[in-house]
């Protein structure tokens, strides 16, 4: 049972963190390494509507089945690009955040990937699955009913 429905959040509240979603959705990253940024995360906090989301967007987006369930332990396995596994490392560090800042080294790695531009929206969008992460975890909303819309 949901403990807030979508009736019950304050006016503006979900259209502004969708304001920053049409951001992220309209930067150069890519959208399969947007989802999967947002299922990683999803997982890593424990999101059950999250996780169920991101999963079936991905799928929808093409992703393979050995990959979408591999993705929780990504470390142990082959199936992620470099530049992928990058991200992964990136979105692990930033959704379990320690009170030292990134270390240069990671940073360094992503800059031979990525912009800054584009480490700016891997930042949001990490940022961004967090914030979405702890709403649902306090709202309790339902998982299963989520549909990709086309």
């Amino acid at each position: 049972m949901e403990r807030i429905t979508y009736q019950d959040i304050p006016n503006g509240m979900f259209e502004n963190l969708r304001t920053i979603e049409d951001s992220i959705i309209n930067s150069t990253l890519d959208r399969k390494l947007i989802e999967m940024i947002r299922l990683r995360t999803a997982q890593m906090n424990g999101c059950a509507y999250c996780v169920d989301m991101h999963y079936k967007e991905l799928n929808h987006f093409g992703e393979t089945e050995l990959r979408l369930y591999s993705l929780c332990v990504w470390e142990e396995t082959p199936y992620f690009s470099e530049k992928e596994r990058l991200v992964l490392s990136f979105t692990d560090t930033l959704t379990k955040l320690k009170s030292s800042p990134i270390s240069q080294e990671l940073f360094d790695n992503l800059t031979s990937h990525f912009s800054k531009e584009e480490i700016c929206y891997l930042t949001l969008t990490i940022s961004q699955s967090n914030t979405w992460n702890r709403l649902m975890k306090t709202f309790e909303f339902t998982p299963g009913n989520y549909q990709v819309s086309e």
